[in-house]
């Protein structure tokens, strides 16, 4: 008999989830991790990096308090002191984890797990050389005699991904830092080349240029952020311009090497050029992290990129194996990675359902703040929808003035026949919360009727969505109607 019904390999934001969620079921569930719960998402992704834009966001309104009144001498931002608090704030949080997975009895083997077969693992002692550069050593292979094998009905995989690297000339210089790596930095740089301009690139970008760092962001694709609506990339090129960063766009580093004053970046593209820097972040990427977990000996197939093929359930093609999270490559997001083990566990249960991927948000946390859930305008024509768009500025509202952050819109993609919501998309203010109502609209296949019909409290950034609506349907209030969409009704 199997020691475990469940053995959950890799503790991030899908694996714990999946482990507690299968704990919940009744399963005897066994979970291994090779260092702190939480996986890139606690330790080296989401939460340190908010920590730390947390901070700058208090140092820029610290800086510009005049504006609302209020005299404050004497600002600098203590670096020493921003790195604590997100220590602390990780530590807090990770250390919650651990609590939950014990107060679910879920049974936490700490090691690097490596497949025997289809569902036993050997677990190896991981060494202390985890940490280079501020981050985790992903690739190291286990080395020594296991100390654990572990046998379970059902495995779910969750070793989510590592950093991109770029297959340039000088990409192991010093200097040359992951997103992971990043939290390495004792100081803030007087000078940073960001390679990439995706979400990760521009929040590093949008964190350290707010601290005072002169910053340059290079972007293969035509605008920043490519991924989502091409108005709201647009807006944050020219925020971030506005703000003294450069923004290189259908542009790649061809080369680096190390100079007199650092590093130098050549740049080709739209806008070739030579960049001095003191630090290059690579944000070009994330690749799955499977090395050394020994998938060929289960008999687990990946795909071109390496990523492992999975059906709505989270079931690959070998039975009684799992995975979720960024190993799938379906959406490499933290949200997505625990929805996919609350499924995948449920299903080991016996009580799973599909996943619907239409309605997935996403959020960059940049200043100013970005979120989208659904259809981009180009996507919606694309796939063939009739489009209508409805747009709103932050500058028309009452909150929004009074919060004293007024740069950026909402934009909602609909259907033109039926107003049905296919896409919202946010650049503004508390973007990433706002974001919630318009994935529950298209969810529930509402229309901009219903939304301009639902009575928003007042005054609140959350008006935006109705407002919106309204200006869609050819019936604004607080900003003058569009000439061709007089007359409309609701």
């Amino acid at each position: 008999m199997p020691q475990f019904d469940l053995l959950v390999v890799g503790g991030g934001p899908g694996g714990y989830v999946a482990a507690i969620r299968g704990a919940q079921r009744g399963l005897r569930v066994a979970l291994v991790e090779k260092e702190r719960p939480g996986g890139v998402c606690l330790n080296w992704g989401c939460i340190p990096t908010k920590a730390m834009l947390r901070s700058a966001e208090v140092f820029q309104t610290a800086t510009s308090a005049a504006d609302f009144g209020i005299t404050v001498t004497g600002v600098h931002a203590d670096f020493a002191a921003v790195r604590k608090r997100k220590d602390c704030i990780v530590d807090e949080l990770t250390s919650g984890v651990a609590g939950l997975l014990q107060a679910n009895g879920v049974t936490v083997i700490e090691g690097h797990a490596r497949f025997t077969g289809r569902t036993t693992v050997e677990v190896f002692q991981a060494g202390p050389s985890a940490i280079f550069d501020g981050g985790p050593r992903y690739a190291a292979a286990p080395t020594g005699s296991a100390i654990r094998t572990v046998d379970a009905t059902d495995v779910i995989i969750a070793t989510g991904s590592v950093p991109a690297l770029l297959p340039i000339p000088g990409a192991d210089l010093p200097g040359l830092l992951t997103s992971d790596g990043a939290f390495g930095l004792t100081e803030i740089p007087e000078r940073l080349v960001v390679v990439g301009g995706s979400a990760v690139g521009v929040e590093w970008a949008s964190l350290f240029a707010t601290f005072g760092t002169t910053v340059s962001v290079v972007e293969m694709q035509d605008r920043l952020v490519p991924a989502e609506d091409a108005e709201i990339g647009a807006a944050l090129e020219r925020s971030f311009t506005g703000r003294g960063v450069t923004v290189l766009t259908g542009s790649t580093v061809t080369g680096i090497e190390q100079s007199t004053a650092g590093l130098r970046v050549t740049v080709d593209g739209t806008q070739p050029r030579a960049l001095d820097t003191d630090i290059v972040l690579v944000g070009v990427g994330r690749r799955p992290n499977t090395a050394a977990l020994g998938l060929d000996v289960a008999g687990i197939a990946t795909d071109a990129r390496g990523f492992i093929p999975v059906d709505d359930r989270m079931r690959t093609g070998v039975e009684h194996v799992y995975a979720i999270g960024d190993v799938t490559g379906r959406a490499l997001l933290a949200h997505v990675a625990s929805h996919q083990g609350l499924t995948a566990a449920d299903t080991v249960a016996g009580h799973g359902v599909g996943i619907d991927y239409g309605v997935i948000p996403a959020a960059t946390f940049t200043h100013p703040e970005i979120a989208s859930v659904g259809l981009t305008e180009d996507t919606a024509r694309a796939a063939g929808h009739e489009v209508i768009t409805a747009k709103f500025p932050f500058a028309a509202l009452g909150r929004a003035r009074s919060f004293g952050d007024t740069e950026g819109f909402l934009k909602i993609v609909a259907g033109g026949h039926h107003h049905e919501v296919l896409g919202v998309h946010i650049i503004g203010p508390s973007a990433a919360d706002l974001i919630t109502e318009g994935a529950l609209a298209i969810s529930l296949e509402a229309t901009l009727d219903e939304l301009a019909h639902t009575i928003h409290a007042h005054p609140t950034l959350g008006e935006i969505g109705m407002e919106a609506a309204l200006s869609g349907l050819g019936l604004p209030v607080h900003i003058a109607p569009s000439r061709t969409r007089r007359g409309a009704s609701v």
